[in-house]
């Protein structure tokens, strides 16, 4: 057949690259509003639940034992359930009605119910619905800082300079599992270098994690996974008690922490049992509420390219993240892997999130090159940070992020690098050269560093963490190698436990060590003029990027 040539250029296109499937509900395949979804309905019996959309109390799963006897606000439950789920939605949308109000209302809700009143929103609705429902009212940003040969002195470089760009939240992963000891201690030193008061973690194995946290080597953690489906929640050896007990591990040592889910993940591992995603990701997002945490990293996360692939499958994702705050919790929205070859689709995913601002619009933006992402890269990168920066000028949004100077990077990755150097040598660690803190300092990816005796530096973590290393051990190392400002800042970092105010719901901590959180910023968005708006001084940082001409430029 004689072929188009207008077809023939489009099937070059990036954009068809990517995977695509038809709705195929039998496997889960389907976003949301799922032919076996369940219908919404609640009773109740001496104040317990003993039907829950549509299940007899002998029939629930542990899941939705869970859900019922912890999740749901029962003094308006069956109200609620009542109540015409278009009318709530508008509700929920209004600018008249405020976020203390749809709260009460939200949190009764079960989630067939839930899920019933976010379809009849479309992305623009839900956009309105996430900026007023999101906890806190200013907005925030969260980066990934790896890379593929676990280079501590890189990591310190990247973190310092991701802080100075604006991240509030950084978090750090392993190529060897055995290095994220040292992948830790670069990420707390470097971020403070950037930013008094940046939030890092380390993701890896949960008791290695939680480990971590508790030698005051990292200050949060959000890699405590949650499932949708009984069948995949067990099959890691887990139920929704024992994630419950290990949020309050975290929590009784002063630690930040959030769960991780996402749509899809039922899906991949086979055991969607006919549902919609939504529907599924609703389940998790109760389950996390019912444990008493403060957030959710949600946002499809790694499973992304499931409900990407699907129709209306990055609603879905919207509406995901817009549950989450709907059950009064912190979002971090996700953003944070690579799931498309189109910049366009990229970019229209992401402004799902950047548009109404939430939590933490990213829960990774890889703000290292994607080679050097051991997340599995990101959807957009330390190559976008213009594209960003001016995206937020287009708009006038708060993305987070800020421009800055070439200067301005050099000189503080130049300062981490030299930090780090510091404390390996103060802690009897591998040397770090000064050949690596030059080459670090400007460096794009770990592809512009020396290679280190990865050897030793497994050996030295391993004794590092049988030595009983701890963050005052770090305090200690730099105060004694002449970085007592960056000493002070780790050291006010460990007091953060102590208080413990940065547990609460959204918190993120400023450069003069003030917790900001849904209690002392609480979102109050009511329509025009209300909630988050630009300052004068943050509308003008954004507005500066570096290659726009002033009028002295044409004098």
């Amino acid at each position: 057949m004689k072929r188009s040539k207008r077809f023939e250029i489009l099937e070059k296109r990036e954009v068809n690259k990517d995977g695509f499937v038809k709705e195929w509900p039998q496997v889960g395949l389907i976003a949301m509003n799922g032919p076996s979804d369940p219908k919404p309905s609640i009773k109740i019996e001496n104040g317990k639940i003993v039907e829950l959309d549509g299940k007899a109390r002998k029939d629930f799963d542990m899941i939705d034992i869970f859900v019922a006897d912890y999740a749901i606000n029962l003094e308006k439950a069956v109200e609620v359930i009542g109540k015409d789920s278009t009318e709530l939605a508008k509700m929920i949308v209004s600018v008249d009605i405020p976020r203390e109000e749809i709260i009460k209302l939200t949190t009764a809700m079960t989630p067939a119910k839930i899920v019933d009143v976010v379809e009849k929103m479309n992305v623009v609705e839900m956009m309105m619905a996430l900026q007023k429902m999101r906890a806190r009212k200013t907005p925030s940003n969260q980066c990934h800082v790896t890379n593929v040969k676990d280079n501590p002195v890189q990591i310190a470089a990247d973190a310092a300079e991701a802080a100075l760009r604006g991240f509030d939240e950084m978090e750090t992963t392993v190529a060897v599992a055995r290095y994220a000891p040292l992948n830790a201690l670069a990420l707390l030193t470097g971020a403070q270098v950037g930013r008094p008061g940046i939030l890092t973690q380390c993701a890896v194995e949960e008791a290695t994690e939680l480990e971590l946290g508790m030698r005051g080597l990292t200050c949060y953690a959000e890699t405590v996974s949650v499932y949708g489906t009984e069948s995949v929640f067990v099959d890691g050896d887990d139920t929704p008690w024992s994630k419950a007990f290990l949020a309050s591990a975290y929590a009784s040592r002063g630690l930040k922490m959030r769960f991780t889910s996402g749509t899809g993940s039922e899906v991949l591992m086979g055991y969607a049992e006919g549902k919609s995603m939504l529907y599924l990701e609703a389940r998790c997002i109760y389950v996390t509420r019912g444990a008493g945490v403060q957030g959710l990293q949600n946002g499809s996360i790694s499973c992304i390219g499931v409900p990407g692939s699907v129709p209306s499958g990055i609603r879905a994702v919207l509406a995901e993240n817009l549950i989450t705050t709907m059950l009064d919790m912190e979002v971090a929205s996700g953003n944070d892997q690579t799931f498309s070859h189109s910049p366009m689709r990229r970019t229209a995913r992401t402004l799902m999130q950047m548009l109404p601002g939430t939590d933490f619009i990213f829960s990774g933006y890889s703000a290292v090159p994607n080679y050097d992402n051991m997340f599995a890269g990101s959807n957009f990168d330390a190559e976008d940070f213009d594209d960003y920066n001016i995206i937020q000028r287009d708009l006038k949004v708060d993305g987070g992020l800020r421009p800055v100077s070439e200067k301005e990077v050099i000189n503080i990755r130049n300062k981490a690098a030299k930090a780090i150097q510091a404390v390996f040598k103060g802690l009897g660690l591998p040397q770090i050269t000064d050949e690596e803190v030059e080459a670090a300092t400007y460096a794009h990816g770990s592809k512009d560093m020396p290679k280190r005796d990865m050897v030793e530096d497994i050996k030295a973590a391993g004794e590092m963490m049988k030595k009983g290393i701890t963050g005052i051990d770090v305090v200690k190392a730099l105060y004694k190698n002449g970085f007592e400002d960056i000493s002070e800042r780790v050291l006010n970092m460990l007091k953060q436990r102590v208080s413990g105010d940065y547990l609460h719901t959204s918190s993120i901590i400023d450069s003069d060590f003030n917790v900001i959180s849904a209690v002392n910023d609480c979102n109050d968005y009511r329509g025009p003029g209300t909630g988050y708006r630009l300052s004068e001084e943050r509308w003008n940082e954004i507005k500066d990027i570096p290659n726009a001409k002033s009028p002295e430029d044409f004098e």
